[in-house]
Formats: structure tokens, C-alpha cells, sequence
């Protein structure tokens, strides 16, 4: 209960009921085959449904389309484990805090979520997996630095990422962007006379990173910024961007690669992302994205918790696999502890000792 006191809910929270699937009764049946050429018996475990949220950090259209063939990736790969699966039901939590409130009480099983959203909710979730992805050429904590080229893609692997803060093309845009690009510093009076679009309070780059470093270069956070906006997804906070109605956005390190294709063709800019939006402010590393499980659920038991992840490992080891994970920027599965988002916990004790102030 002291951790839900101090968790900021939005209308997320009331609507719960809207995460497809959520609300049901999985349970856990076991049932006894025996093989006709032997005499011995195999146990295999039933499961009629599970349920598996993502939240928000994408369309959740696309979310829906591109997860479609886990399903029967995951029932394949837990029948090997001894697992029968009758239902996997994939839905978009609302927000971020919508999946963890789903975690914790128990209607969804399984969730895809950053650190940042775990440490909020881990009295209800336990971390299960960390996601590995491809590293980018660009790591510098210089923003310029990440203005001399475009953002790329390395044959590497990285266990942690970073939270950026993007100008674009509007006149104040454009105005912080030049300041950086000539070794100029910002201060807090040009930050704080920009439009913001931000992400929910529970989101690593988007939102917490971003706290840290407006805490460690000027003393400030995202809630102190006059003018900001809470976006739904990233997708929307770079439609903002594009569209002007804000100046300055809170993204993953590769967002703009996921969105330079719609910068032009749904966006209605004529001109690339590379070349109408710049890096002004770059957060410290984040360590990545988990798959959590519920502690609440009734299905998700040490041993199954166990066959998931091991399924997981495998699936992202496959073309069809990688395929899949690709879209949240996932390139395989690690095994994780709690003891790993030490750091997240750090952030996010500073986040309400600033509240408090």
C-alpha cells in the first residue's frame, strides 16, 4: 500500500478494463498421457489462458499486428517445456501504469515494460527478462556529437540505452538547436520557454531519465518545465514535433530511426528527420527494457515463470523470432534480477524526494 500511495495514476489506472483479455480466470490444469509404447506416464500442465500486456511505446495498432505470430511461437515453444497453452491474448495497456496495475493485480500474466515501469510496481512484478539490443554509433554524452551524422545501427549488442531530448523544426526548435551546435550551453530559460512533449511519469526515456538530467545540469525536473504535453506514445510526441505544436520531445536513443520513414510520408514534412531535429540534451545510460511477471498471477508459478523465459531466450533465437522482437527495438533475452534496476531505484527515489520538496 505505501508504494501505491506515492505512484502517480492517470486515467489509466481507471481503465484497466479497457487492456483486452485482462479480466479473466486463467487457470492451471494438469493432466496425465500415457505413451502407448511404454509404460511410462508424461505430465503434461494446461494452461486455457495467457494474457500478455505491452505498454504504449509504440502505436498500438502496430504493437498488435507485429506480435500477432508469438502466439503460436509461445505455445510452440512452451509444448516442448510440457506446457499446453489454449489462449494467448496479446493487448496495449492504456498507458504505462495501466500495465503495471495489471501486473499487480493478477489479470495480466505476463508484461513488456521498461525498468523504469518494474521498480514502481516490483511489490506486484518480478523481472524476469532484460532485452538486449543493437548498439548505435552514436553513445556520446555530447549532444553535438550526435548532430554530425545520422543515428545508426552497429553489429553490437548493448544492455543499456539512452533518453535524449530532440529539438525540431519550429522557430524555438530551431533556436536551442543552433545554440548546441555552436558548443553554446542551454539554460534553464531557454529549456523552460519551449513547448515539451513528455511521456507518462513511469517511463524510463521519456520521462525519468530525462528528470535526471534536468536535475543534474540546473537543479529542475520535467514537472517544474511551464509548458509540456503528455504524450500516449513516442509515436505522438514526434508528431507533435513534426506538426510544431511542440519544440522539444523525450525519446529513446533510435526513436528517429523508427520514425524517419513517417516524418515525410505520414507527417507531412518535406524535409528528413536528420536534417530538421537535433540532439540538445542526452540522459545518463538506461538499462534495458524488461519482461516482467506477476506475482498475482495464478498461472505464473517459479517453474512456469522458468519454461517462459527459456521460451523467450529461444524464439529470439530464431529468424522468425527476431523478426517479431524487432519492433521494440529488442534483439534477444537475458536472464535478469532484481538487483540489476538498483540504479532505476536510485532515479526513482530521487524523482520523489524532489516531489517532496
Amino acid at each position: 500500500m505505501r508504494k501505491h500511495v506515492t505512484r502517480i495514476l492517470t486515467s489509466g489506472f481507471l481503465a484497466l478494463s479497457l487492456l483486452t483479455g485482462c479480466v479473466g480466470s486463467p487457470s492451471t490444469n494438469e493432466s496425465n498421457t500415457s505413451s502407448s509404447s511404454s509404460n511410462t506416464t508424461t505430465s503434461v500442465k494446461k494452461i486455457d489462458k495467457l494474457n500478455i500486456a505491452f505498454v504504449p511505446s509504440k502505436d498500438p495498432e502496430q504493437i498488435i499486428t507485429a506480435t500477432e505470430p508469438l502466439k503460436e511461437m509461445l505455445k510452440d515453444e512452451l509444448s516442448k517445456q510440457g506446457y499446453s497453452i489454449g489462449e494467448v491474448n496479446i493487448s496495449v495497456g492504456t498507458n504505462y501504469e495501466a500495465v503495471g496495475e495489471a501486473l499487480v493485480s493478477g489479470t495480466v500474466d505476463v508484461g513488456f515494460i521498461p525498468g523504469g515501469t518494474y521498480v514502481l510496481y516490483d511489490d506486484g512484478a518480478e523481472v524476469l527478462l532484460t532485452a538486449t539490443r543493437d548498439a548505435l554509433n552514436h553513445s556520446s554524452e555530447n549532444p553535438i556529437d550526435w548532430n554530425q551524422s545520422p543515428t545508426e545501427y552497429i553489429p553490437q549488442q548493448a544492455t543499456s540505452y539512452r533518453s535524449l531530448l530532440i529539438a525540431g523544426p519550429s522557430a524555438k526548435g530551431k533556436e536551442l538547436s543552433e545554440k548546441i551546435n555552436n558548443g553554446q550551453d542551454l539554460t534553464w530559460e531557454d529549456l523552460n520557454s519551449a513547448k515539451w512533449a513528455v511521456m507518462s511519469p513511469t517511463s524510463s526515456a521519456g520521462y525519468i531519465y530525462p528528470t535526471l538530467f534536468l536535475n543534474d545540469k540546473y537543479g529542475k525536473t520535467v514537472a517544474d518545465l511551464t509548458n509540456k504535453v503528455q504524450s500516449d506514445s513516442y509515436g505522438s510526441s514526434v508528431a507533435r514535433l513534426a506538426a510544431e505544436q511542440v519544440d522539444v520531445i523525450t525519446v529513446f536513443a533510435d526513436a528517429r530511426i523508427d520514425y524517419a520513414e513517417k516524418w515525410t510520408n505520414e507527417y507531412g514534412r518535406t524535409s528528413q528527420i536528420w536534417d530538421e531535429t537535433n540532439v540538445i540534451g542526452v540522459a545518463a545510460p538506461i538499462y534495458n527494457d524488461t519482461i516482467s511477471v506477476s506475482k498475482n498471477s495464478p498461472i505464473m508459478t517459479p517453474e512456469f515463470n522458468n519454461a517462459f523465459a527459456t521460451a523467450m531466450i529461444n524464439i529470439a533465437n530464431t529468424d522468425e523470432g527476431k523478426k517479431v522482437i524487432s519492433f521494440y527495438s529488442h534483439k534477444g533475452y537475458e536472464r535478469a534480477q532484481s538487483a540489476d534496476y538498483d540504479n532505476e531505484r536510485r532515479v526513482q527515489k530521487l524523482i520523489r524526494e524532489l516531489k517532496s520538496q
